[in-house]
Parts: C-alpha cells; sequence; structure tokens
C-alpha cells in the first residue's frame, strides 16, 4: 500500500509540481486519506493521495479482492483567490473515503454528492467525475493490479447535478462546453439548461 502510495505522489508531483499544503483525514474505519494543493498561477488544485491504495470493489461481492479492481485518485481545479476554497480538503477526503465508507466505485460520468456546500459560500455540493488522463496520467501499475486513474472532479450547481440525473453525463458536458462554462469558477452560476 505504502509503495502505491509513493508512486501516485511522484506522479502527482511531476504533473502538477510541488505540493505547497497537505492535509490528512482519517475516517472511522478507513485507510488515512490526504488532500495535497498545488498552486499553478492562477489555478488551485486539490488531488486526494490514499483512495488508491485499495482497489475499489463491487458492493455486490461476497469477497473483496485486495488487488484486483479500479483504483483512483480525485482531483479538483478551481480559480484561485475568488472563494475560501481550502475548505473543500475534508469534502474531497470524504468523497474519496466514499469506496471505503460505502463500497462505491467511483468512475467517469459519476456523480458524488456530499449533501452540503463544498465550501462555504459555494453553490455546489456535488461533483460531476470526468474521463483520466488529461491533467494527470494514468499510473500503471504491475499485473494484476490496475492502473491508479486520477479523475478530475467538476463542480455541479443543484440544477445541473437534477438535469444529469435526467439527460445524462455527456448531455451536460456538452452543454457545458456549447456555453463557454468556467468550470474552474468557483462562484460560477448554472449553466443555462432549457
Amino acid at each position: 500500500m505504502g509503495e502505491i502510495l509513493a508512486l501516485v505522489e511522484a506522479r502527482l508531483r511531476t504533473a502538477l509540481g510541488e505540493p505547497d499544503a497537505r492535509a490528512a483525514v482519517t475516517f472511522l474505519g478507513t485507510d488515512r486519506i490526504e488532500v495535497l494543493r498545488f498552486v499553478d498561477g492562477d489555478v488551485v488544485r486539490y488531488a486526494t493521495l490514499g483512495m488508491s491504495a485499495q482497489p475499489m470493489a463491487d458492493p455486490t461481492a461476497a469477497v473483496a479482492d485486495p488487488v484486483k479492481g479500479p483504483r483512483a485518485e480525485l482531483v479538483l481545479s478551481v480559480r484561485a483567490g475568488l472563494a475560501d476554497t481550502d475548505k473543500v480538503l475534508r469534502g474531497l477526503a470524504v468523497l474519496a473515503a466514499s469506496p471505503q465508507v460505502e463500497g462505491l466505485i467511483v468512475a467517469p460520468g459519476a456523480s458524488l454528492d456530499l449533501g452540503e456546500p463544498l465550501w462555504p459560500g459555494a453553490p455546489f455540493s456535488s461533483v460531476l467525475v470526468a474521463e483520466s488522463g488529461g491533467l494527470v496520467e494514468d499510473l500503471e501499475l504491475d499485473e494484476p493490479m490496475e492502473p491508479v486513474r486520477f479523475l478530475p472532479l467538476l463542480p455541479m450547481t443543484h440544477n445541473e447535478a437534477a438535469w444529469k440525473r435526467v439527460r445524462g453525463a455527456q448531455e451536460l458536458q456538452e452543454r457545458w462546453l456549447s456555453h463557454g462554462t468556467d468550470l474552474r469558477d468557483p462562484l460560477r452560476t448554472s449553466v443555462s439548461l432549457d
């Protein structure tokens, strides 16, 4: 487990630079989850470290496989200085612990909901999980382990989350793209959904 997390942290540092802050959260019955903060000009990126230590298991399986299964870490990018986004650290740790706590498999297209604003005053309580491979390349591990995928999180307003449940992730992403939505704006309003 420690070896995998060392490789994951090295991959994050290669892609994002040196973290300028880190916080650790441990939930009862789970492994420790860290959240690293990287500043890149006017963008702040938060990345989890610890979610990939164990593979995500199918909640219907009788026994969880300790080696095989998808592995991931979460990455959130926001514009710096517009909101108190550092308060997202605990929320990200909660989302990263959800495979261990709730038996979820976090994959692209999924919605994750905190049930409270991502940070104080945020118009978002949920995120859309996007495809990996962009900002941070997937990390290949020795067979039979699956690669660690670094999944970007795209904050969704309540209306966007409801619309996504009906229309799907692809249509919401196309709507954002066609309207030129700045998904890194921590204060943005909902995209037009009519």
